[in-house]
């Protein structure tokens, strides 16, 4: 045994003895697969260093964000940069009336929020004046925060807690005001959110009756710091009745001569009926107020008859005419009248002055009868019937 193990021995390290030149020699043949092994090696290698780099700068750069759109919450990965990059790879378009926070040009970082939120048109009616308000809130209550609308002791049309959909809605708000009650002499503060003043003197414990009324109209809106006097008011009727006047219509006329006019039909006066309501307003009367006519009778038009007739060229062309009317229109037919003031005399009532300028002599009423009456026919060539305004008709009856 120990001989064959010294055989093997010295058979090991004859190989070894002659092994380092033979190695030599071995080294300096480079061996063929060896090559192809390393070949193959270091491209893989290569691999394995690049894409540990690239798993790297993946890490650093992927974050994981979560992104609330009107409450609809989601965790997002993405390599954007900033918050508008970020909604522009999920496909959200921001509105003129949309909010986002942080703001669209904020640095985006891993574990960011991100909240937007849809801006929502109301018609809201505050205190009596219709505007279309925007808001991004979703409750009636959010809403009236981001107004500023002081929501205490406030009538609101729908609960606060409704919701406000994308395509908003209407709503009515009237806030708590402060206004007085002034009636009957005594003084009514009161807190309220009424809808008209009509609404608000009731509140106070005030009644309106008959014709009351107040200093605002009843249907106005109610404004905060506003005072609201109630006006007591009685009311009674009178009736006037009044006089209307007639007209005067002129026809000429020609079978008159000219100059000449006769009354044919005298006019006369119509009557109205009216009505007037006068009130008292807190015991203080008011100026009546015309409320109706009624007319009771109708005026008659006055005729009178205007001469077209040309005037007779002489004295004789008169003499046709009723003269003797004339007189006793004027004068009673006395020759010898004068009237109460001494100006006026004879059948015809002349003056002194157009007696004389017709060719008379002293005074009408001493000439005689007939001379008188051609003194007249003179004038009524000259004149016509107007020098006798009232019983200048009487020459044509």
């Amino acid at each position: 045994m120990r001989g064959t193990e010294a055989a093997g021995a010295a058979r090991t390290g004859a190989r070894g003895a002659g092994g380092s030149h033979a190695g030599s020699r071995a080294r300096g043949r480079r061996d063929p697969e060896r090559s192809d092994s390393l070949r193959r090696l270091v491209p893989q290698a290569l691999v394995v260093a690049f894409l540990a780099g690239s798993t790297s700068a993946f890490v650093v750069h992927d974050k994981s964000v979560t992104l609330n759109v009107d409450g609809r919450q989601r965790t997002l990965h993405t390599f954007a940069d900033t918050v508008d990059e970020l909604l522009a790879e999920e496909g959200v378009e921001l509105g003129a009336h949309d909010a986002v926070a942080p703001a669209p040009d904020t640095s985006l970082d891993s574990g960011e929020e991100i909240a937007v939120r849809r801006g929502r048109p109301v018609d809201v009616t505050l205190d009596g004046e219709l505007r279309t308000a925007w808001t991004t809130a979703q409750t009636v209550a959010g809403a009236l925060r981001e107004w500023g609308v002081r929501a205490e002791g406030a009538y609101v049309s729908t609960g606060r807690h409704a919701r406000i959909g994308r395509t908003g809605g209407t709503l009515v708000v009237r806030t708590e005001r402060s206004v007085t009650v002034l009636a009957d002499g005594r003084r009514h503060p009161l807190r309220t959110n009424a809808a008209t003043v009509g609404e608000a003197v009731g509140q106070a414990g005030v009644t309106l009756r008959g014709e009351d009324t107040t200093s605002v109209p009843p249907d106005s809106f109610p404004r905060d710091g506003q005072t609201i006097t109630v006006l007591r008011i009685v009311g009674k009727e009178k009736i006037r009745e009044e006089t209307i006047g007639f007209e005067t219509v002129h026809r000429e006329d020609p079978e008159l001569s000219r100059g000449t006019s006769l009354v044919a039909r005298a006019g006369r006066h119509g009557v109205r009926r009216v009505t007037y309501h006068q009130r008292t307003v807190n015991g203080v009367a008011q100026r009546p107020k015309r409320v109706g006519t009624e007319v009771v009778q109708k005026p008659l038009s006055r005729i009178v008859r205007i001469g077209t007739k040309s005037l007779p060229a002489s004295v004789a062309g008169a003499d046709s005419l009723n003269w003797q009317a004339l007189a006793e229109c004027e004068s009673g037919g006395r020759a010898n009248a004068v009237d109460p003031s001494g100006t006026y005399g004879g059948l015809y009532q002349f003056d002194t002055q157009t007696w004389q300028s017709l060719g008379g002599e002293g005074r009408p009423q001493n000439a005689p009868a007939s001379e008188q009456t051609y003194r007249a026919k003179k004038l009524y060539v000259q004149r016509g019937a107007s020098p006798w305004p009232v019983c200048g008709r009487k020459l044509h009856q």
